[in-house]
């Protein structure tokens, strides 16, 4: 049984048995001629005599044609593309490339080889030219020169090549540009640009620390927030605290959402400045909490009147509390007070009415065109407010319908004049920029063209800048103004 399981015929046992029958007599020696030297000829014929030169390397021998034969292809060998089953050039040994032979074959000793039949000639295909492999124009290429992808020839591999990954676009060279804090005019002002002490505290004053910086923002509807308050160069080098407080706040949800962005700046020289700041801002932002479905509803209508009187009871509520708060404290009114000046943003992408309202020192200034533009409403010569009361005398409230009803001590003094109520509504066109800022602003905006023009160019043209931005832009120094700086743009798209 062989290894593939068949059984041999019955014509091969026979031939077994008669080859290794031990009955049949033995030949005896052969005639012919088996001497050392004779079997080194007879291996020489059979390898193609002693003058063939040895192979390292495996060859497919090729049967060659019969010299007598006429030629059927004359294309030059340097353009001849080799075909299946034909030996590569490199590959050739003497013995298979006719060319190196001059004259007809030497004898061989032994007995000659036996002639192969002649090839039958093959149809030749004609040559082919090498192919070619496009390669496309990277992404970060400059598109100058020419149109369509660049291609090169190449030689054609014996295996399908690897798919090429794309190269990487070139590495960064270096860290982005930070954003650095710059100054107007010919050299910067006295002190640093960065803080330098920390204010002093105790164990019992902890919740009335006051971080040097605060920044925010937001987008809504057709509108995108930036704020910050920063710490005065005098305050950071004295080691004072922030007397400038900045809220900003969202109150309800969808269109009927109602931004309010409160900056409130107090007294220059006054031991709790930064505290009544922080509490103008709180408590006039609990009131417009309370109301603001009915502020939301009329900013959306239009309702300019209602807007006007209510958010001037809102105010006076607040700075009330502040003067309760400063005789808890023992402390005189003007002690204890601060500047309040505030923006009410409707989230409806189709409303674009802005709400200013509030007292005190600061600024409201809107970029047009490239050109600011003061806003600050004018305050009459008798320094009250205009409009504050409704028809028969009663003050309008949008806080529940709730009038504040007459003091019931006549002897008691009159509370101290009260700051001049501001209102504006304006409607805001695509491309305006809306600053609303303290007085530590207000003052060199009004009192530096040069850092007016610079605001200007950086916020005229690119659009709303980043936090990190928006803060240098606003910490932009000026020498003689070292106050806190506290602000709120708002870019229309």
């Amino acid at each position: 049984m062989s290894q593939q399981g068949e059984k041999p015929a019955a014509h091969e046992d026979d031939w077994w048995r008669a080859l290794y029958d031990e009955t049949a007599p033995d030949t005896g020696p052969s005639g012919a001629a088996d001497s050392l030297d004779d079997r080194f000829d007879s291996a020489s014929d059979a390898v193609g005599g002693p003058e063939a030169e040895p192979v390292d390397h495996p060859v497919t021998v090729v049967p060659l044609p019969d010299p007598r034969l006429p030629e059927t292809d004359h294309t030059p060998e340097t353009d001849r593309t080799p075909e299946a089953g034909q030996t590569p050039e490199a590959d050739r040994t003497p013995e298979a490339d006719p060319q190196p032979r001059k004259g007809p074959a030497q004898p061989r000793k032994g007995p000659a080889p036996r002639p192969s039949a002649p090839e039958l000639p093959v149809a030749k295909t004609p040559p082919q030219p090498p192919p070619t492999v496009a390669v496309g124009r990277a992404p970060w290429e400059a598109p100058a020169g020419p149109a369509g992808p660049r291609t090169f020839a190449v030689r054609a591999p014996a295996a399908p090549p690897a798919p090429q990954e794309a190269p990487e676009p070139p590495a960064a060279s270096g860290p982005p540009a930070r954003p650095e804090v710059g100054h107007i005019g010919d050299r910067p002002p006295t002190y640093d640009a960065e803080p330098a002490a920390l204010p002093a505290s105790g164990p019992d004053d902890l919740d009335a620390l006051v971080p040097d910086t605060v920044l925010d923002g937001a987008r809504y509807g057709t509108y995108t927030l930036r704020a910050a308050s920063v710490r005065g160069d005098s305050a950071r080098f004295r080691g004072e605290p922030r007397r400038d407080a900045l809220l900003t706040a969202r109150f309800g949800t969808g269109d009927g959402a109602l931004v309010l962005v409160a900056v409130a700046g107090g007294a220059r020289g006054a031991e709790q400045a930064h505290r009544a700041a922080a509490d103008a801002c709180r408590w006039i932002g609990g009131s417009v909490a309370r109301s603001h479905a009915r502020l939301s509803d009329d900013i959306r209508q239009g309702r300019r009147g209602d807007l006007k009187s209510g958010l001037h009871r809102l105010t006076d509520r607040t700075y009330g509390k502040l003067r309760a708060r400063a005789a808890e404290l023992g402390l005189e009114p003007s002690a204890y007070t601060a500047g309040l000046r505030c923006l009410l943003l409707s989230a409806d992408p189709e409303c674009r009415t802005r709400v200013f309202f509030g007292t005190g020192p600061g600024g409201l200034f809107r970029l047009r065109d490239g050109a600011w533009q003061d806003l600050d409403p004018e305050l009459p010569a008798t320094g009250g407010a205009v409009g504050e009361q409704g028809p028969g005398g009663d003050r309008l409230t949008m806080d529940l319908q709730i009038t504040t009803p007459p003091s019931p001590y006549a002897e008691d003094p009159p509370p101290p004049p009260a700051e001049p109520f501001r209102f504006r509504a304006s409607v805001a066109r695509p491309g305006d920029t809306l600053l609303l800022c303290g007085n530590g602003l207000a003052e060199p905006m009004r009192g530096e063209p040069a850092l007016a023009e610079e605001l200007a160019r950086r916020w005229g043209t690119d659009g709303p800048p980043g936090l990190p931005a928006y803060l240098a832009d606003t910490q932009l120094r000026t020498k003689g103004y070292a106050d806190d700086r506290t602000s709120a743009a708002v870019w229309e798209a």
